[in-house]
C-alpha cells in the first residue's frame, strides 16, 4: 500500500467539502508544540478542540484525514507501510510534510507513531488522555472499531475518491496496531501502550489528563493562560460519531450517482452528437 500516486479531489465531489492538498509537497510552517498521544475514544476531539482554543492551531486528528483533506491518507499510507511492512523510509522529512500546518497532534493513526513523533520532536509537549479499560474498550467496540470493518465503507470506498483513500488507511492500521483483533487484544494493548509512554518521556515534559478535570491541569502543563468563561469543551459522543459516519457514507455515495450522472449524460450526448452527424454526411 505505500506510495499510491495522489489524485486530484473530482469536480463532481459536490456532496462533500473536504479540500485536497498534496501534503507530500508541503513542509513545516508551525513548530510542533504538543504531542498528545492518549489513544483516540479518550476524549482527544474535546482536546483536539481545547488545544486549537489555546492557541496551537491546526490540532491534527483522525478527522484531518478521514473528513477534512483526504489525501493526508497516502502520506498515513506511507508511514503505515514504512513501520509494519519495511517499505520505504518515514522520518522527520515526511513528518514536517504531513504535519507540518500543525502545532500539535493528537488521536489515531498518529498513536501508532507515538515513539517516532517522540524522536522526531523533542522538544515538544507530551501528553496523554486516558480513562477506564473497561468503558474505553466499550466504547471503542461502539465507534471505530465499527468503522473500521463495517461492509459499507469498504463498498463506498470502491467507487468514492475520499473514501477510496481513507478506508484502506484506516483498515491498515486498525489490523495492525491491535494484532489483528481489537475485540480480543484492545484491553491489553491499551495497557501495554501507555505504559511504553511513560517510559519514554521524562516526568517534567508529560502529563497523564483525562476528561473531566477542566482547563487548568492542561493549561498549567502548556504554560498558557485558562480561558476565561469558557467551559472545556465536550465533543464527538458514541451516538453522534455513528451518525456522522453513516451521513459521510450518503454524502459520498450521492457523489458518486451525481458523477455516473454527469458522464454518463456526456457519454450518451457524444454517442448521440456523432450519430447525427454520420446520419447528415451520408444524406450529403
Amino acid at each position: 500500500m505505500a506510495f499510491q500516486p495522489y489524485t486530484p479531489k473530482p469536480i463532481t465531489d459536490i456532496f462533500t467539502n473536504d479540500t485536497d492538498i498534496n501534503r507530500r509537497e508541503c513542509r513545516r510552517v508551525v513548530p510542533m508544540r504538543v504531542l498528545a498521544l492518549g489513544l483516540g475514544r479518550t476524549g482527544t476531539a474535546s482536546l483536539r478542540t481545547a488545544l486549537k482554543t489555546l492557541g496551537f492551531d491546526d490540532c491534527y486528528h483522525m478527522m484531518s484525514a478521514s473528513v477534512e483533506n483526504p489525501p493526508d491518507c497516502l502520506m498515513w499510507s506511507d508511514a503505515l507501510a514504512s513501520k509494519y511492512d519495511k517499505k520505504g523510509t518515514f522520518g522527520r522529512e515526511q513528518w514536517d510534510s504531513l504535519l507540518g500546518h500543525c502545532q500539535a497532534v493528537c488521536d489515531w493513526p498518529a498513536v501508532a507513531f507515538a515513539k517516532e513523533l517522540i524522536e522526531a520532536y523533542p522538544e515538544a509537549k507530551v501528553l496523554v488522555t486516558t480513562r477506564d479499560v473497561d468503558s474505553w474498550h466499550a466504547s471503542t467496540m461502539k465507534t471505530v472499531n465499527w468503522r473500521a470493518t463495517e461492509s459499507e465503507l469498504k463498498l463506498v470506498s470502491r467507487f468514492d475518491w475520499g473514501a477510496g483513500l481513507y478506508q484502506p488507511m484506516l483498515s491498515k492500521f486498525w489490523h495492525e496496531f491491535w494484532d489483528h483483533d481489537f475485540e480480543k487484544h484492545g484491553k491489553r494493548r491499551f495497557v501495554e501502550y501507555y505504559d511504553e509512554i511513560r517510559s519514554l518521556v521524562p516526568a517534567e515534559n508529560f502529563l497523564e489528563y483525562k476528561m473531566g478535570e477542566g482547563w487548568k491541569p492542561l493549561c498549567d502543563f502548556l504554560e498558557v493562560p485558562v480561558p476565561e468563561g469558557l467551559s472545556f469543551p465536550r465533543t464527538n459522543d458514541t451516538d453522534g460519531f455513528v451518525d456522522r459516519c453513516k451521513r459521510r457514507n450518503r454524502m459520498q455515495m450521492m457523489n458518486v450517482l451525481f458523477r455516473a450522472t454527469v458522464v454518463g449524460g456526456s457519454l450518451a450526448a457524444v454517442v448521440l452528437g456523432v450519430t447525427m452527424s454520420v446520419r447528415r454526411f451520408w444524406r450529403r
